[in-house]
């Protein structure tokens, strides 16, 4: 079962959130994020992409930019934009692509910290493959800060009663509740002060969840772990009670989240004529010619191609995929296996220089855009993922092809920093 606790978060003032709050570490290069935060001394940037105040060029991973980081994050609590909770609680932080909408969809997680043990025995489970050198520095500045500054995005499966505490909690006002201008991404935020009712949330994760999955931030969620663990062994009076056992998460419950496509474009047709690539494709898959119109794809094993002008509607045929196998049944693998890999002859979609990918949130227009002016050939456009696939692939302790899922929105870093004293 999964091991929640409160903390006591660093917070900012309300009259300044806005203008701290910031869009991940992982989203913006250098440069865009310098660009984002001109003017505004109060955004996160300067503390997780703290390069951005030091000479144009100067690497994220240089020996001074994690000096600058310590510099700014100090600032920033010795200036009073962070503020640390006097006691330990949890948080509720919901967010909505369409917050102006009466009907908008909005998604409710839970702030609270993971075991990072739980990570360790794999009861906190994920889907992707991480690479040691994203992990390594994603550790280096946990350790500079003694703090999870960013949040990571877990989900899990939705309990009634969860769902009704946090119902009753967000009925009133929220101590945050702004639209970012960079996306029109709307964000809330409330503070759980009651201590039963946290004891109660902390009881039903521990009875009623037992499992918890990286939606977004498998690299975060390594190094926090990986970080309370080489605490755990340079203490010799450990007890696992200390901070640094734990680390910051947002929960949200399975049936709330939005995940995206994310798509596929490829530079030429490996030698084939605009026939030959269509007639090779009726093999696995039935072909209808949908005209100039954008199509988006309406359900899973139905896939659109955009080629010459024209886009296609692809379905593959019984027989080609696997619904047992909860990795031979995911388009993406239908895609790889049945077209980039037998026709195409893309091999490896990390490596190969020929394919690049496109999250959803751009919008098919994108792929049309990188096909029409000469850039690539062809693009394909998939349907997105489900959470039950995730969590079926996780539970089976697989992994998931390169570039599968896209989750939005994304969280905004800076509403809460929870931190290792």
């Amino acid at each position: 079962m999964s091991v929640i606790k409160p903390f006591k978060g660093y917070r900012p003032p309300v009259d300044i959130v806005e203008k701290l709050a910031s869009r991940p570490y992982d989203v913006l290069n250098s440069e865009e994020a310098r660009q984002e935060c001109e003017g505004n001394p109060y955004s996160l940037l300067h503390v997780t992409k703290a390069e951005i105040d030091l000479a144009p060029g100067t690497k994220d991973s240089d020996l001074t930019t994690y000096i600058k980081v310590v510099e700014n994050f100090n600032a920033f609590k010795d200036y009073g934009w962070l503020v640390q909770d006097k006691e330990e609680k949890l948080y509720i932080y919901a967010q909505s692509m369409n917050p102006t909408d009466a009907n908008a969809h909005w998604q409710y997680g839970i702030v609270a910290c993971a075991w990072s043990e739980d990570y360790v025995n794999q009861v906190i489970k994920k889907h992707e493959l991480t690479r040691k050198d994203k992990e390594e520095d994603r550790m280096k500045h946990v350790r500079i800060t003694n703090a999870n500054v960013e949040p990571v995005f877990f989900a899990y499966p939705a309990v009634a009663e969860i769902d009704a505490i946090v119902s009753n909690i967000t009925k009133e006002a929220p101590i945050y509740d702004f639209i970012a201008k960079e996306d029109n991404f709307g964000h809330r935020f409330w503070v759980i002060d009651d201590k039963a009712t946290i004891d109660r949330l902390v009881e039903l994760f521990a009875t009623e969840v037992p499992s918890m999955y990286i939606a977004d931030g498998h690299h975060r969620s390594a190094a926090a772990a990986l970080v309370g663990q080489e605490k755990k062994e340079n203490n010799p009076a450990h007890k696992g009670t200390e901070e640094y056992n734990f680390f910051m998460t947002v929960i949200f419950p399975d049936n709330q989240l939005n995940i995206i496509d994310y798509n596929r474009v490829v530079k030429d047709l490996n030698g084939l004529s605009k026939e030959e690539f269509l007639n090779a494709l009726t093999e696995s898959f039935d072909v209808e010619d949908m005209g100039t119109e954008i199509y988006k794809p309406a359900k899973l094993h139905e896939f659109s191609t955009y080629l010459d002008g024209h886009w296609y509607k692809l379905n593959a045929k019984p027989g080609t995929f696997n619904d047992a196998d909860p990795i031979g049944v995911l388009d993406v693998t239908i895609l790889s296996n049945l077209v980039l890999d037998k026709i195409l002859g893309i091999k490896d979609l990390r490596t190969d220089k020929r394919i690049d990918f496109v999250g959803g949130i751009r919008g098919l227009g994108e792929l049309k855009h990188r096909v029409d002016n000469g850039e690539m050939k062809v693009a394909f456009a998939l349907h997105p993922v489900t959470m039950k696939q995730i969590i079926d692939i996780a539970d089976s302790g697989n992994i998931m092809p390169p570039k599968t899922t896209w989750f939005e929105p994304k969280l905004r870093s800076g509403l809460v920093i929870h931190t290792l004293e």
